[in-house]
């Protein structure tokens, strides 16, 4: 139909309908937005939050003008063919983007990790630092920055160490055989509990693993805070060495013992050179 045709027989309720439509979607749109302020921009970083708003926003203002054309008597067959074939193309293409985007979308809303989360995901262990509506960027421990699509991370395994209330430091330390076990067991849990970040409970632990080659080798358990963990294992490790040594445990180092046996007969030792056998 010609669109003078259209504007002819437009009537005044037609276009005042068309109006009311848009003016109140468009109102609709900055209630949602002014209640996603309140309610979730808190709760996320700026450069997540903005597009997810934006998308929102838009989004909702896209449909009250589609919505506003019906009472006009415009014929959006053909539109909605033509908008239906161009979904479907920009659906192949960006498969995956939008598969990203419906994780991220997810990501935010369950919220596994957050900005500044110690986290391991896959492969991939760090800190994070960005989290967007396709990507998440970590910085590994070696400082490393790692793009990891949204679809991959949601479907995947997410361990967060700072979710956790406590987090076990664990060790192995050798002792020396004739080295007191009980004398060296004493002397670490002493150590652990007068370290101020080693929990009271769960409470530190001291035990023989294994009889070892060359040394009875001891594992050495506490508990710490998530945000010291790695402070308070180093620090352990570090002073381990001379709280043993004051309390006379040695620590060994690998050896062998060889035991030769006198023989009847004399080792005959032949001279290279042309000397004779001695």
């Amino acid at each position: 139909m010609p669109v003078s045709n259209i504007l002819a027989g437009l009537r005044v309720v037609d276009v005042l309908s068309a109006v009311a439509i848009l003016v109140v979607g468009v109102i609709f749109a900055y209630i949602v937005r002014l209640l996603m302020r309140r309610s979730v921009a808190a709760r996320l970083p700026p450069g997540t939050y903005k597009p997810l708003e934006n998308l929102v926003f838009y989004s909702i203002v896209a449909t009250a003008i589609v919505l506003a054309l019906y009472p006009l008597g415009l014929n959006l067959s053909s539109l909605v063919v033509a908008g239906g074939l161009a979904s479907l193309a920009v659906g192949l293409a960006a498969q995956n983007s939008l598969g990203n985007l419906i994780s991220g979308v997810f990501l935010l809303i369950e919220q596994p990790l957050r900005v500044g989360d110690p986290v391991a995901i896959g492969d991939v262990s760090g800190v994070v630092v960005n989290i967007s509506l396709l990507s998440t960027t970590i910085r590994t421990w070696d400082g490393t920055l790692v793009r990891i699509p949204n679809n991959t991370v949601f479907g995947g395994e997410i361990v967060n160490f700072y979710r956790t209330r406590a987090r076990r430091v664990e060790f192995t330390i050798g002792i020396h055989y004739a080295s007191s076990i009980k004398t060296a067991v004493d002397a670490i849990m002493k150590l652990m509990e007068e370290h101020p970040y080693c929990l009271v409970n769960p409470k530190p632990e001291v035990f023989v693993e294994e009889y070892a080659d060359s040394s009875v080798n001891l594992r050495v358990r506490c508990w710490a805070p998530p945000q010291v963990w790695f402070s308070t294992k180093v620090e352990l490790q570090t002073r381990l060495k001379e709280t043993l040594e004051a309390a006379g445990v040695e620590i060994p180092y690998p050896q062998l013992d060889l035991h030769i046996k006198s023989a009847e007969e004399p080792v005959r030792v032949k001279l290279e050179g042309g000397g004779s056998p001695a």
